[in-house]
């Protein structure tokens, strides 16, 4: 049943509530109102909504969303309107769960409003991941709370000052609908945007690999590369914990089998006919976090960690404690350090690491070996590409070091050896080269065109 006149409309349902609230039988169309609210936990007298998440967990959630770096966008897109009309802007999970608010909030004797929403779609997992929603007052005689604040629980409170909104428009502006849509639409283009460039950073680790093995997968299952022909789709299907799966085995969309491989934030579909012993995989150039990946589990290293495993990856012969602790503190080593972190390094890698002496006994791929590899073939775009930053750049192992200013001199020799572009301005992205002047003052020189021109001359004048 419709109801044309908004004040007739507020009056039945002022008349559902009181009828609620003194447990008098409801007859009037079509149906009690007060149920809907009731059955969800919400009593018509009661002064606050009924959490729906432990208030400790909320701050969890809020934080691991990947709206939240979204929030300064949406909030400057609405919070104009909000402010000038009293509207108030909402960001919900998948779920319809209140995370954040802007603007005024809604109390309960707020009978009829308007909610002009639109859903927001990541780019990456193809799923609807929240919404935003655009709440205002449409046409309520009297009086109405809109006061409310959303407290550190994610619970909105309906205590506060009221407000007269009798001479309101009678039906939601038009205009809020399309700002709606245009805010989750400028959201999705940003969280499209940042797909990209973690695309683009995954897809260059894996071109560094040797031979580009495997298809390269998003962590969502999106197909990045090694699939030319097309025959997986534009997704694999991960499971719903994919990390946890023993043996990481997936079944194909042709009924094949494959083992999926941690690499990097993404992963590697390997056939598993093909699926040999572990690899132990590190990752340790750049101003990351180091990391190893092993067993199908990837890992955060302590920068200590990071070393040891360095240096065995330098040395495959093996080193003993003593030589060790050479590498890693000079003279004023001590082997009995180093047998610690050795004990609980084996603890995590198990059978990896091998004694008398220290040595890794897997397959190694590191990406600071890669590089050396692309070095040697003399590729340029490739080598700085696979180039993020130096090599442990926090450690003062003396070994360490010596590798890194090697490798540091060996890619910017090899940069502006050949002088193409694209490797010129992959190192000017690293630590070292966002300063260099040699390879800023190359790419000032490229066409006024060439956006990466206008970046470089910008940074020779500051």
């Amino acid at each position: 049943m419709s109801y044309p006149q908004s004040d007739a409309y507020s009056r039945l349902l002022r008349g559902a509530q009181a009828a609620a609230a003194t447990a008098r039988a409801w007859s009037g169309p079509p149906r009690d109102p007060s149920r809907g609210p009731r059955d969800a936990g919400i009593e018509p007298e009661g002064r606050s909504a009924p959490l729906i998440s432990d208030p400790s967990s909320i701050r969890d959630i809020r934080k691991t969303h990947p709206l939240r770096p979204l929030l300064p966008l949406l909030a400057g897109t609405l919070s104009g309107l909000a402010e000038e009309t009293g509207h108030a802007m909402v960001v919900t999970d998948r779920d319809g769960r209140v995370l954040w608010r802007e603007g005024n909030g809604i109390g309960a004797p707020l009978h009829i409003w308007s909610s002009s929403a639109a859903p927001i779609t990541d780019s990456d997992s193809g799923r609807v991941i929240g919404c935003v929603d655009v709440i205002g007052c449409v046409g309520v005689s009297g009086r109405a709370d809109v006061s409310g604040r959303a407290d550190a629980s994610g619970r909105a409170d309906a205590s506060g000052t009221c407000a007269d909104f009798g001479g309101t428009a009678r039906t939601p502006h038009p205009a809020t609908v399309a700002l709606a849509a245009a805010a989750a639409k400028l959201a999705e283009t940003q969280l499209a945007l940042r797909t990209h460039e973690r695309d683009e950073r995954l897809r260059r680790r894996y071109e560094a690999l040797r031979g580009h093995p495997g298809v390269l997968l998003s962590a969502t299952g999106r197909v990045i590369s090694g699939d030319p022909g097309g025959g997986l789709g534009e997704r694999v299907h991960l499971g719903e914990r994919p990390a946890h799966h023993p043996g990481r085995h997936v079944i194909l969309r042709d009924g094949t089998a494959a083992v999926l491989e941690p690499f990097s934030d993404g992963y590697l579909l390997r056939p598993a006919a093909s699926a040999g012993p572990p690899v132990l995989t590190l990752s340790v150039l750049g101003e990351g976090t180091p990391s190893a990946t092993y067993d199908d589990r990837a890992r955060p290293l302590s920068l200590r960690h990071a070393e040891i495993l360095t240096l065995l990856a330098l040395h495959p012969h093996g080193l003993t404690a003593e030589q060790l602790s050479f590498h890693l503190y000079g003279d004023l080593g001590n082997p009995v350090t180093i047998r610690a972190e050795i004990h609980r390094l084996r603890g995590q890698l198990g059978k990896a690491i091998a004694a008398k002496p220290y040595r890794l006994t897997c397959t190694v791929e590191a990406d600071f070996l890669t590089l050396r590899h692309l070095l040697s073939e003399s590729e340029p775009q490739t080598s700085a590409r696979a180039y993020p930053g130096p090599l442990l750049p926090r450690s003062e192992s003396p070994e360490i070091r010596r590798e890194r200013d090697e490798l540091e001199a060996q890619v910017r020799a090899c940069v502006l050896r050949h002088g193409e572009p694209d490797g010129l301005w992959a190192y000017a992205q690293t630590c070292n080269g966002r300063d260099d002047f040699e390879v800023l003052e190359r790419l000032a020189a490229l066409p006024s065109t060439d956006l990466r021109s206008a970046a470089a001359r910008t940074r020779l004048l500051t």
